[in-house]
């Protein structure tokens, strides 16, 4: 036996293999353990049916006239209005040449039990100020109220009267956005112990005037469309 060779001593332990390192763990889903790969296969999968349902439900809003639209029209009107409507203006070949500005007022009951009507309050205007020289203006800001008045203009006739289901969810939409918009997202109260008892919106439209390079005569004088008053 060679010098260098030593018989281990009598009840030794034999020294221990190296550790060898342990396999890297599988990207993604796969590396998760079962019970876990099973919610992610159940939260994706629900994920994709409700993407699929939107994108078949815009398209029976958007596609021509179709028994299948036709039959599951308040459905397809219950999901798309307010928030998801398609709107194509932006292709027209006569684009809006008009100022819109939707105002508010309300009657309000003070703490002393007086009904007061408050003055017209200009809520475009304020959108307005609020993007005004924004880097990262507010989409909501910027369209909630103007695709509202939108919804209710192009749902009622020009005696204010709902023309159906979506006129009726046009003016609850909008009554909630007014309300919201006086008491800042608070119940139907105001400082000072004051609380509001109708509220009444209307509109002042204005031509926008003709460049001064232009023949073309505009009238710019502002008409106004009164709503009548809604309860709070």
């Amino acid at each position: 036996m060679d010098s260098n060779e030593r018989e281990p001593a009598e009840g030794a332990l034999p020294a221990a293999a190296p550790a060898q390192p342990a396999p890297p763990r599988a990207p993604g889903i796969a590396g998760l353990s079962a019970p876990y790969r099973v919610l992610a296969a159940l939260a994706l999968g629900a994920l994709g049916v409700g993407a699929c349902l939107h994108l078949a439900l815009v398209f029976l809003h958007v596609a021509p006239s179709n028994t299948v639209g036709k039959q599951n029209a308040r459905l397809v009107d219950g999901w798309i209005y307010p928030e998801f409507e398609q709107n194509w203006k932006l292709f027209a070949p006569n684009p809006l040449q008009q100022n819109i500005s939707v105002e508010v007022r309300a009657q309000v009951r003070t703490a002393g039990g007086e009904l007061v009507t408050r003055d017209w309050r200009d809520l475009s205007a304020e959108d307005g100020a609020a993007i005004r020289h924004g880097l990262l203006p507010s989409h909501t800001e910027q369209n909630e109220l103007r695709r509202a008045w939108d919804f209710f203009t192009g749902s009622h006739d020009e005696d204010n009267k709902p023309d159906g289901e979506r006129g009726e969810l046009a003016e609850q939409y909008l009554k909630r956005i007014a309300v919201g918009r006086l008491t800042g997202g608070e119940a139907a109260g105001r400082p000072g112990g004051e609380r509001i008892v109708r509220i009444q919106l209307r509109s002042a439209t204005r031509s926008v005037a003709a460049p001064s390079w232009s023949a073309e005569k505009a009238d710019t004088q502002t008409y106004y469309r009164e709503l009548p008053w809604w309860n709070v």
